[in-house]
């Protein structure tokens, strides 16, 4: 969730902290700090709120230094005050310390340390870090460092300099991601790739348990017990224009006319000559395949509603069931998981806390683990036996788009493979699901090509206080989706519901104060989902629709309709979550909110 950055190098590292900060504002904060080795001593500098006001601190009152650590802080223990934001110093104010995570035995750390006479000022758990590192300090931070994450508990990405170390930064990592940016004479500590792509585009990337020692030369890694490890490096393939606006008022609708070019790179080569679905990051036999008899599916928010997509094509076409999960349940209600079970781990980030705890559940139960996302590198690649990469390029933005498409992307390759595999489709109609596939692309482009009717629609939804989403079959899937986008930007309340579930208790809170939205997608439900629409309108509800080109009779009974190029039902997922995303997108900005950092949300969630 927060973001840290370290420096080491000839610039002013208070400049190269707030651009690299303000590259990681889309993770969620609420006060926000730096700690500049200033000559003889540790300038630090914390603000509440955004990091303008710390911008506004630092021209006032400059500090001057090439070695630096800062900080946006998302709070979980303690409130978002100046006294709680990071960094926190140690109690002679020598040790400066940056942290993501959550040190669950703070509590006895903080009594321990008290007795001990330590001072401490703050209520964070991250203080206790600091007055650790002091405690164990002999003239090597690294071993210092070590020593102290030896007695943490939980979860923490840690960046950590000293008076007497004034050319370096200690940097550490346990469930927190951490990079190293490798630059010319510089160096870069972060927690997310944007923050280094002004100055390299070759990364290291750290492992739990790793400590490292950067200088602006040379990065030294070693193991929790000081046994040197080599880093893997990596050249990352988009450069900084990809982290940028480009000329879009918002990351998010940048993001979402991304859609066609993220889903063609996710599907890129992944049909070979004979006919055969590409998918070698299955890492299993066709033996091995043949002997899955289920299927699970882990994942938070948006990836959730990719998986549920996913269950129906893989139950259609693999004739497999497929259990979806909520990753912070699955690994606490004792789930029936074994060798013949196929868990497919779905992450934005790669580095959410729940999915990758339910990754680790599933691998010590026996199960084969395939993970889908967007990160190379991320913690859940080196926890899955396979990764399949949806190659949508950096998401600035708080809210899932061009992820989810590229997720759904990846899943019906995926469903395909099963159903290849497991000899449940012919090949002639596997040919003719790909092929229309890789047509989507071009169904989004339509979409995004005129928004006009969509805008008008939004802003006669503006002013409304609560909606209600339905739809049926895949369309359930992506109405949760579009009543979680609604919610999640322009802080209207929205429920979504299986169209049938109507008349069994939520058809009670229909008023013409309340519009529902409706996926009405030509498919073997359509009719079903038309009645459903009836009766909402026999109660006074105002109907959007999003339905067929060509469906005209629609238009008798919504208010609006929302129109997209005919698919079948198997692929209408992507092309019917386009319009639900851009109405979103309108309706918040005309309520003034800011679509790219949603209040009180983090892009990634890296503590459970």
């Amino acid at each position: 969730m927060c973001g840290i950055v370290g420096y080491v190098g000839p610039r002013q590292a208070t400049d190269v902290l707030l651009r690299g900060l303000a590259r990681l504002e889309y993770r969620g904060y609420d006060s926000a700090g730096v700690a500049i080795l200033s000559g003889q001593e540790l300038d630090v500098a914390r603000r509440v709120g955004k990091l303008v006001n710390l911008s506004e601190a630092v021209r006032a009152r400059p500090i001057v230094g090439g070695v630096g650590i800062g900080h946006t802080r998302w709070a979980t223990h303690g409130r978002p005050t100046e006294a709680n934001a990071h960094p926190h110093t140690d109690c002679l104010e020598r040790i400066a310390v940056v942290h993501n995570g959550i040190i669950e035995n703070y509590v006895a750390l903080r009594e321990e340390l008290a007795q001990s006479g330590h001072v401490l000022r703050s209520e964070t758990d991250t203080e206790t870090v600091a007055h650790l590192v002091e405690s164990y300090y002999e003239g090597n931070l690294a071993t210092a460092v070590r020593k102290a994450t030896k007695r943490l508990d939980g979860s923490y990405g840690l960046a950590v300099v000293h008076l007497d170390n004034p050319d370096s930064i200690v940097a550490a990592r346990r469930d927190s991601p951490l990079i190293i940016g490798v630059g010319s004479g510089e160096n870069i500590v972060a927690s997310d790739i944007p923050a280094v792509l002004e100055y390299t585009r070759d990364v290291l990337s750290l492992e739990d348990g790793w400590v490292a020692t950067v200088t602006a030369d040379s990065v030294t890694v070693t193991d929790i017990d000081g046994k040197e490890v080599v880093p893997e490096r990596m050249y990352v393939e988009w450069d900084l224009a990809a982290a940028e606006k480009c000329g879009y008022e918002d990351f998010m609708l940048k993001e979402i006319h991304e859609q066609p070019t993220a889903i063609r790179e996710t599907l890129r080569g992944r049909m070979g000559d004979d006919g055969t679905i590409q998918l070698s990051e299955l890492e299993m036999t066709p033996a091995e395949v043949a002997a899955i008899d289920r299927v699970f599916i882990l994942a938070c928010g948006t990836s959730y509603h990719a998986g549920v997509v996913a269950k129906t094509l893989i139950e259609q076409w693999a004739r497999m069931p497929v259990e979806v999960d909520v990753s912070s349940e699955f690994r606490y209600r004792n789930p029936i998981v074994d060798d013949s079970t196929l868990v497919v781990a779905i992450t934005q980030s790669g580095e959410t806390a729940d999915t990758l705890a339910g990754v680790r559940e599933a691998r010590d139960r026996g199960a084969k683990v395939i993970s889908i996302t967007n990160v190379v590198g991320s913690r859940v690649t080196r926890e899955s036996d396979g990764v399949i990469y949806t190659h949508a390029g950096p998401e600035i933005g708080v809210a899932a788009t061009k992820t989810f498409t590229a997720q759904i992307a990846a899943l019906t390759v995926l469903a395909l493979k099963l159903a290849q595999a497991k000899g449940a489709l012919e090949q002639n109609r596997i040919e003719r699901l790909w092929e229309e596939l890789t047509h989507v692309p071009d169904v989004v482009e339509a979409i995004l090509a005129d928004t006009s009717e969509l805008e008008e629609c939004a802003a006669e939804y503006t002013n409304v206080h609560s909606s209600l989403f339905i739809g049926r079959g895949i369309g359930v899937a992506i109405a949760m989706e579009g009543a979680l986008k609604l919610k999640e930007i322009s802080y209207i309340h929205a429920e979504a519901y299986a169209a049938g579930e109507m008349k069994h208790g939520p058809i009670a809170l229909i008023t013409e104060e309340v519009p529902v939205v409706v996926v009405a997608n030509q498919g073997h439900t359509y009719e079903k989902v038309v009645s459903n629409v009836q009766e909402v309108r026999a109660r006074g509800a105002r109907v959007i629709a999003v339905a067929t080109h060509g469906d005209e009779d629609i238009r008798h009974h919504a208010e609006h309709v929302l129109y997209v190029p005919a698919t079948s039902e198997s692929m209408s997922a992507i092309p019917t979550t386009v319009p639900l995303q851009l109405l979103s997108y309108h309706i918040a900005k005309l309520r003034g909110c800011n679509v790219d950092q949603p209040r009180n949300l983090a892009k990634s969630v890296t503590v459970e």
